[in-house]
């Protein structure tokens, strides 16, 4: 039986936003009550996405309160009151001027996904994710992660007194390792990449009573990724930047700011969507392959090898979603080899005294490779995402320094 995609026995009354429509599958159009299916389509395996009745929504500028991913719950599906929360999101949009000299651009913005609770910018889509197990009725949630969802998720289930089981590749970094121990959640680190802890998971909840949050199991987590655009459009004075570079694995935050920009464009308070570009490493480049092909969903990546274990997803189940957020945002897809995202990482630091996760400087290495290409002017906005804080890499980002006799 696939549990993410039955009816559970602990469902209950779920409090959600008054907006908050339902569930809709981004596959077949069918939509279903958030109550009754807590993870992908029943009818056919797809994605599902919150819904919501924009009409039913008189907001302005003016109009968020409070601090944080919740200052946006009007276009949440669930409120403040019940939410699973550690304060997260509110991360700060730093000024690089020193970068948009070299990118020869108008402004280079940092997104500093490093200062949420646990360090990255998973703590957004976990707390949605959590929330939403908790109103479920759930006591135990599960995924398999790269590493630092794994953390967010168990730290945000000990939030919410759940138990957590986190399945993991055995490359995963021993911060991510040690902090689900911490936290208290159950760890499987499973032989080999993602893929092979992704089957570990799938075969264990067959026969467990476990909430998915897995990444687009759960229907929530780029539901709160895409608050990193609300705050950034709105730390510009509503200006929607004229670029968003975004290290690119799964595609769960570049899914997310994508829906983002169209809601408040559709809504009025903008006028004009980001182009939002994947950055990858050239060792697991599915996205930039599909996109160069003029495909509508990629090619498993058959040997991925890179040192970014972040973006290293050879089968990004969401690239439909991804390759038309792209297209529809008149950006695209760049790839960068390990030794110059890893440059960049020093560059960023160096340059700017930023920190920045290894996986994270693919967006870095990547503007600077669009940068090149011409696909940015002099006048642009350029934002790079930095999706997790640098320290949880400082071994790795130090080993290429020595490497180099530095």
């Amino acid at each position: 039986m696939d549990r993410g995609n039955s009816r559970p026995a602990y469902i209950r009354v779920m409090q959600t936003t008054a907006a908050f429509a339902g569930l809709s599958c981004t596959d077949c159009g069918e939509t279903f009550d958030a109550e009754e299916v807590p993870g992908r389509c029943p009818d056919c395996g797809g994605i599902l996405d919150p819904d919501y009745d924009y009409d039913a929504l008189d907001l302005t500028r003016d109009g968020f309160e409070g601090d944080g991913v919740w200052r946006y719950e009007a276009l949440l599906p669930f409120p403040r009151s019940v939410a699973v929360t550690m304060d997260e999101g509110g991360t700060p949009l730093v000024e690089a001027p020193t970068l948009a000299e070299e990118l020869g651009v108008g402004r280079v913005l940092i997104k500093d996904e490093g200062r949420n609770p646990t360090g990255t910018f998973k703590d957004r889509g976990q707390a949605l994710a959590v929330t939403a197990a908790k109103l479920h009725g759930a006591t135990d949630v599960a995924l398999a992660t790269a590493g630092n969802a794994g953390q967010a998720a168990s730290a945000y289930a000990a939030r919410a007194g759940l138990d957590s089981h986190v399945f993991v590749p055995s490359r995963a970094s021993f911060i991510n390792k040690a902090m689900i121990n911490v936290h208290g959640g159950e760890m499987k680190v499973v032989e080999g990449r993602i893929g092979d802890a992704g089957a570990a998971f799938e075969d264990a909840i067959e026969n467990e009573d476990w909430h998915p949050v897995q990444t687009f199991v759960t229907p929530y987590r780029h539901e709160g990724k895409k608050t990193m655009l609300y705050e950034i459009v709105e730390q510009l004075d509503w200006e929607v930047p004229d670029h968003v570079v975004y290290p690119t694995g799964g595609g769960v935050g570049l899914v997310g700011m994508h829906k983002g920009a169209r809601e408040i464009r559709d809504l009025g308070l903008t006028d004009d969507l980001p182009a939002m570009w994947a950055a990858q490493s050239d060792g697991c480049a599915p996205i930039v392959k599909a996109f160069e092909e003029g495909k509508d969903v990629h090619e498993v990546w058959e040997v991925p090898d890179t040192i970014c274990g972040g973006i290293e997803i050879p089968d990004p189940g969401a690239s439909p979603l991804i390759l038309e957020a792209l297209r529809e945002s008149d950006g695209g897809a760049v790839a960068t080899n390990d030794s110059d995202i890893l440059d960049s990482a020093v560059t960023v630091a160096q340059h700017e005294g930023i920190e920045m996760g290894v996986t994270c400087a693919a967006a870095a290495s990547g503007a600077w490779s669009l940068a090149q290409d011409g696909a940015f002017s002099e006048d642009d906005t350029v934002v790079l995402l930095n999706t997790g804080a640098g320290s949880k890499d400082a071994d790795v980002i130090r080993s290429h320094l020595m490497s180099k006799g530095i």
